[in-house]
């Protein structure tokens, strides 16, 4: 006997699995707020961490799969900056939630006005 069937995954949703997937991790998103200051390389990146540059690089190649970042390589050092299109794609995706939730919330603020 079948199960109930799941609805459709929409386009971009295995795009939007590895975003996630990168966002995951406390270290990524450490990363990533280093890297809202401007381009740093890897060595940069990898500083304030108690870690290996072969683990850095590893949260990185996450971080560059799911379009987060990019690395462009100047010589021997390797630099990375953030892509801003993957994290546009999450703020897309998370604008129904965000209406849904502040239509609810300011329901929830009006019935709490009306209690005497």
């Amino acid at each position: 006997m079948r199960g109930p069937r799941s609805p459709r995954s929409p386009p971009g949703s295995a795009h939007l699995d590895r975003t996630f997937h990168a966002l995951a991790d406390s270290t990524r998103r450490q990363i990533l707020a280093r890297l809202t200051m401007g381009p740093a390389s890897v060595s940069e990146v990898a500083e304030p961490f108690d870690m290996s540059l072969p683990a850095i690089s590893q949260h990185l190649t996450v971080l560059e799969s799911a379009g987060l970042i990019a690395r462009t390589s100047h010589g021997r050092v390797r630099r990375c900056a953030l892509e801003s299109a993957s994290l546009r794609e999450i703020d897309d995706w998370l604008h129904p939630y965000r209406s849904f939730w502040s239509a609810t919330l300011k329901a929830l603020g009006d019935r709490a006005q009306r209690r005497p």
